[in-house]
């Protein structure tokens, strides 16, 4: 089965907006077995998107369109459509309660133009939009099927999960597609390529992908052909032949962020964790926080970024920054051996540096970090450089050298 994703909206092709809307379709439909063939990202003008639909349809068999289906006037994606499938539009009236008691629910004042998108095309299937008002539809033209949805995005996940998603499962036929996801963390991509080694050997079994971010590197196997059991049994070959050298660097063989990772293993453990930050000024807390259920293991995050901070809170000597600076292993060390000894947990993370993009010297430069850990088995403290004069890569990056620090602590590793 072909399928093409239309991205629609002046603000993506300006850089306004990220289409992660894209990105979501394409791993959400990798994970179900099915590949983007192509995804197009065109402005808000009818021509543009009408042109868009005609060559998509000329690739494609199930074509799914995001954005343009708002209020305002330049939402015309309604209007590129029936255009484009020659067809007028209708009142629906399940449509127009749906819109007004969402607002109502909302205690809000419904706006007259709120009314118009309760005007669907006449010959379309309607998506329900429960999360917003605007509806998706549903077109059917020579064996092709177009799906046009929200372009805000927990509206089009929603509605891709509740109808598109088990739709396209109905129609995917034989064809076996498995992914498995690798992802490591505290090795660069070139020397996980190379630690690997035998890569040809391993592309005869799955295709494969290394995808690296500041977060880490994931590493992406694909497998296809007619037969379950022998794709299952080529991916088992490849799985075990990729992670075979690379073990200790592999936090998780799901595609998981690492702080979720050290969230499910500190809950197993039913332990607690305190985070002391400076230059990433709470990133590592609202990482953690960010996932459901964080009251089961995280117990309090302190953003020290001032030298008193770190002296009032966290009882770092004040000769010790004297001696060595905010930025060393000794106020990294006393930062976390802080946060444990205020909190009561049973782990202590720390991190200090400079995230630039000034405020550095030759000795103590940009992309220098600091992280610290204290707990049950003591204390350690890393040093670290990050090439990088962004700021905002830098906390990001630094963020997640401290919680690889945590991971190497609860699994005793030495990489």
């Amino acid at each position: 089965m072909r399928i093409e994703v239309i991205s629609i909206g002046d603000e993506l092709l300006i850089g306004q907006t990220i289409n992660t809307n894209a990105a979501w379709i394409g791993q959400e439909l990798l994970e179900a077995g099915m590949e983007v063939g192509r995804v197009t990202t065109v402005g808000d003008g009818l021509g543009q998107i009408k042109q868009a639909l005609a060559e998509a349809a000329g690739r494609a068999d199930y074509l799914l369109v995001t954005g343009g289906l708002g209020p305002t006037n330049d939402d015309i994606t309604r209007t590129a459509a029936c255009e484009y499938f020659g067809v007028g539009l209708i009142r629906d009236e399940a449509t127009l309660d749906h819109i007004r008691r969402l607002f109502k629910r909302r205690n809000l004042p419904m706006a007259s133009v709120n009314e118009s998108q309760a005007l669907v095309p006449e010959t379309a299937r309607l998506m329900q939009n429960d999360r917003g008002t605007a509806p998706g539809y549903i077109f059917e033209r020579d064996g092709r099927r177009y799906y046009f949805m929200p372009g805000v995005p927990y509206e089009m996940k929603a509605m891709m999960t509740a109808v598109v998603l088990p739709e396209l499962q109905k129609a995917k036929g034989g064809q076996v597609i498995l992914t498995h996801h690798i992802a490591t963390i505290g090795i660069a991509e070139s020397s996980l390529y190379e630690q690997i080694g035998g890569i040809p050997e391993i592309e005869a079994l799955v295709r494969l992908a290394f995808l690296p971010s500041p977060s880490g590197v994931r590493i992406r196997l694909n497998a296809m052909g007619e037969h379950e059991e022998e794709v299952r049994a080529r991916m088992a070959r490849a799985v075990e032949r990729v992670c075979c050298n690379i073990r200790p660097y592999i936090f998780a063989e799901r595609n998981i962020p690492l702080e979720q990772a050290l969230a499910e293993e500190l809950i197993s453990r039913q332990e607690h964790l305190g985070v002391a930050e400076s230059c990433t000024g709470g990133l590592i807390a609202n990482k953690f926080t960010n996932l459901a259920g964080s009251s089961r293991f995280f117990e309090r995050g302190l953003v020290t970024y001032s030298n008193e901070a770190k002296i009032q809170l966290l009882g770092v000597p004040e000769d010790l920054i004297a001696l060595h600076g905010a930025v060393s292993a000794p106020v990294a060390e006393a930062m976390a051996e802080g946060v444990v000894r205020v909190s009561g947990t049973d782990h202590g993370l720390s991190v200090t540096g400079i995230a630039g993009p000034d405020g550095g010297t030759p000795e103590k430069p940009v992309g220098l970090v600091y992280v610290g850990y204290a707990g049950k088995r003591g204390a350690a403290v890393e040093e670290h450089r990050v090439i990088s004069g962004d700021r905002l890569v830098n906390k990001e990056r630094f963020a997640y050298i401290a919680m690889n620090l945590l991971r190497k602590q609860l699994f005793n590793l030495q990489t």
